[in-house]
């Protein structure tokens, strides 16, 4: 099942009240996930380039929500032109034609647009992390604007849009986004990466976390909106907005534990950084299948997306990639996973017809569940990272070495996050000590 599917399911006789309220609350939620995303970023930084990491998820937020309001919501969810799957219609550009009267199933669609315009909002300031410290504040707010018309519009409209290719055509499932969401933003971040190239002193320098305090209130509060995000994408206060809620819950904490596990085993302890990591693995794996699976199936997907990505995190010293906060080696690590294991948890009673392997489903919905991956990793990469190239020639997108080694808080924003700069007698934030183990270097 789909958001578009849970939405176009409800009856459309008349507004319901009741799930209007869940999704009014439910929209609250996912909105504050992208301030919490700050957070959880900005702690993971050094003191120097706090405030532009939290300024970088705050502009997103003006960004992607004018673009979605202008340009986005129509295509990616009116219906679909010429039955390709590929793009809705432009009839509702600047929300045309939509009145506090409209509904979609029995929720106003003014409502039910502003939902789907947190999702874009959030999905454009996760890919943020993969680029930290680095990236000039101008070229990142171009980049958001072009990225969330041309990769996260279409994206959006092949998995939820009413007659998207993936959804109506292959059959894919994806409840709350591990396609749109977190495989996007995932190979999105790779492509920026490679862009950019690597921050300066990556591999030399332990760049630690600055506040993990800050990142586990960050942390706190993306666990808490993506009981919004999960469970308002029933878009109806009913039985499945509840599972996608108790599962997201119990994917966390097998993620958290998966995590902490491997840690303790590896290094010889258990982190607070670690923790945060572990429980963001989990809900992303959760994400597109908590509508698919039932709990025994989301404490599984948790915990193999907790022991996976906590050993994925370390593949960009090996490959020689800079992805600063880890946005690949989590989101899309981890949304792949949790989609790609739909095609072996999947239980007809929560789907209403599709099983996967486990369950007497055979493998039809697992390789539809891998076509799904392969075609919007394959299109966010390419897109973006043709994207990033274009603003790269024309306007630079990398940073000044100078501000680079000084800070981008003073140099772009003329502040400083705290007095003096100094945190702990560290000055900047940084240190050329030699790294001693994997938890010295911040990880999503």
């Amino acid at each position: 099942m789909s958001q578009f599917a849970a939405a176009a399911g409800a009856a459309s006789s008349g507004l319901s009240a009741g799930d209007t309220a869940w999704l009014l609350a439910a929209t609250a939620l996912v909105l504050l996930m992208t301030p919490g995303l700050a957070l959880f970023y900005g702690g993971m930084v050094r003191t120097k380039s706090v405030l532009n990491m939290l300024m970088m998820s705050f502009a997103a937020i003006a960004v992607a929500g004018v673009v979605w309001l202008l340009v986005g919501w129509s295509p990616a969810f009116s219906k679909d032109l010429g039955g390709y799957g590929l793009i809705g219609g432009f009839g509702q550009v600047a929300m045309h034609g939509i009145t506090p009267a409209s509904l979609t199933g029995h929720v106003p669609t003014l409502l039910y647009a502003a939902f789907e315009m947190t999702f874009a909002v959030l999905t454009a300031a996760l890919i943020s992390g993969a680029i930290a410290d680095r990236a000039k504040f101008g070229a990142w707010l171009v980049f958001v604007a072009v990225w969330t018309a041309l990769v996260y519009v279409p994206i959006a409209h092949w998995v939820w849009g009413p007659g998207g290719w993936i959804t109506a055509h292959l059959h894919a499932l994806d409840f709350a986004g591990g396609t749109v969401v977190e495989v996007n933003s995932g190979a999105s971040g790779l492509a920026l990466a490679l862009v950019l190239g690597p921050r300066l002193g990556f591999r030399k320098e332990a760049m630690r976390p600055h506040n993990l305090p800050l990142v586990l209130m960050g942390a706190g509060l993306l666990w808490f909106g993506w009981f919004g995000f999960n469970g308002g994408s029933a878009f109806a206060a009913n039985g499945l907005a509840s599972a996608a809620l108790m599962n997201t819950q119990a994917a966390a904490c097998t993620g958290l534990l998966g995590w902490l596990a491997v840690e303790r085993r590896r290094d010889g302890h258990a982190t607070t950084l670690g923790a945060a990591s572990g429980a963001v693995a989990g809900m992303v794996a959760i994400t597109p299948s908590c509508g698919s699976v039932s709990v025994l199936g989301s404490l599984v997907i948790g915990l193999v997306a907790g022991v996976l990505c906590s050993y994925a995190v370390s593949w960009k010293f090996r490959l020689g990639y800079d992805d600063s906060l880890d946005v690949v080696g989590v989101h899309l690590v981890a949304g792949i996973a949790g989609t790609v294991l739909i095609g072996l948890f999947a239980t007809d009673t929560m789907t209403g017809g599709a099983r996967g392997l486990l369950y007497g489903g055979g493998l039809g919905q697992l390789w539809r569940q891998l076509v799904a991956v392969a075609a919007v990793g394959a299109y966010a990469f390419v897109l973006s990272y043709g994207i990033g190239k274009a603003i790269d020639r024309f306007m630079g997108f990398r940073a000044h070495r100078d501000h680079e080694l000084s800070g981008l808080d003073l140099a772009v924003h003329a502040e400083s996050a705290y007095d003096h700069g100094v945190v702990h007698g560290v000055a900047g934030g940084g240190t050329s000590a030699p790294l001693r183990n994997r938890s010295e270097v911040h990880t999503p």
